[in-house]
């Protein structure tokens, strides 16, 4: 065996069906009296009425989160937080919701208490975002990892199928990726390939029954294991593109993570070990195919084309990756990376 360094981000988890209800409990764990909400606008409702038990403990609510956390949102969000005197953020919401949270604790250190309405895994990451002049710029550090993290798959129930599947795809790539990443590890690694399994197993159940509390949270058991893997592996080739591409192009998060995903996975097939754990997860062999068809069956957008990308970007799109590369088993260049993405646009199997 490899020699290998594993970091284990200490972090508190309360998992379970109807574990929403500890939220104010959890709250008081943190020592906090003055906890601001964040939510997308279309989440206000569900987000008041979740934390409705906080009573005089809510400061205040920032409801205008969007995608990719744009700087000058984001400088509100925190304006906000100083303004109300909040001692902790409670984000309840998705990967978007989650950023916005992480962007003010980058900058304030607050403490976050979240609650995942999605499967991005943002939740368990030191990873933040923030987009400025066309660009996103990505960083780690330990402010922005949640004190606690609430997974209730209850309120998984209403997340439109389409939704949850581009969203469980997304944590996928989180656990492929891991597979592969330079500074791996053994631990990691048998995270990683049990969260592909759970993933591909719970996916099409929630696409056939959307109120199938047993294949949500199965769903959303995979997304804990794949927010773990990335916690403490690097990314690689699959989440630069998918960050240019947001970042640069606003293309939609998740469903950019699920088209990239298998033609990532065939640029990076050499990495002989992680393919041979993808397919042993997935039940098939030819991991790339097999994630492709997967997504096929999960009736997910197949191409770029048809989530708002251009053809003329994508050269401008290959160039950037390739200038800026993150590390990868495979050397990172421009011409295989733009015939990458024009596989992608095309939404050819791989």
């Amino acid at each position: 065996m490899n020699p290998f360094v594993y970091n284990a981000p200490a972090m508190r988890v309360v998992f379970g069906a109807g574990s929403v209800a500890e939220l104010a409990k959890e709250v008081d764990r943190l020592g906090a009296k003055r906890a601001l909400l964040l939510a997308t606008p279309g989440r206000t409702a569900m987000v008041k009425s979740v934390a409705d038990p906080l009573g005089i403990r809510v400061a205040g609510v920032f409801d205008r989160v969007v995608m990719h956390t744009p700087l000058q949102l984001a400088e509100e969000a925190r304006r906000l937080a100083a303004s109300v005197q909040a001692d902790c953020c409670v984000v309840v919401g998705g990967g978007s919701t989650i950023g916005f949270g992480k962007a003010i604790a980058l900058t304030s250190a607050l403490p976050l208490l979240a609650v995942p309405t999605t499967y991005s895994g943002s939740e368990m990451t030191t990873i933040w975002g923030i987009s400025e002049g066309g660009a996103k710029k990505t960083g780690r550090d330990p402010k922005v990892l949640p004190k606690t993290v609430i997974y209730d798959p209850a309120l998984t129930l209403d997340l439109p199928p389409h939704v949850s599947a581009a969203s469980g795809m997304n944590a996928m790539a989180h656990c492929v990726e891991a597979l592969y990443a330079h500074d791996g590890n053994p631990i990691v690694s048998m995270m990683a390939e049990e969260g592909i399994r759970a993933l591909a197993c719970a996916l099409p159940r929630v696409m056939e029954n959307p109120k199938d509390i047993d294949a949500r949270s199965d769903a959303l058991y995979g997304a804990w294991l794949a927010g773990c893997t990335i916690s403490t592996t690097s990314i690689a080739l699959h989440h630069k593109l998918c960050h240019v591409l947001g970042g640069s192009f606003n293309l939609p998060h998740a469903e950019t993570h699920s088209i990239v995903l298998p033609h990532a996975v065939r640029y990076n097939e050499s990495a002989a070990e992680a393919m041979r754990r993808i397919e042993r997860a997935l039940g098939k062999r030819d991991a790339a195919a097999a994630i492709y068809d997967l997504e096929k069956k999960l009736r997910l957008p197949l191409r770029l084309a048809d989530i708002g990308m251009k053809e003329q970007d994508l050269e401008r799109a290959a160039r950037i990756a390739a200038d800026a590369p993150y590390p990868n088993p495979r050397k990172v260049e421009y011409a295989p990376v733009l015939e990458l993405l024009r596989h992608a646009y095309e939404g050819v199997r791989p």
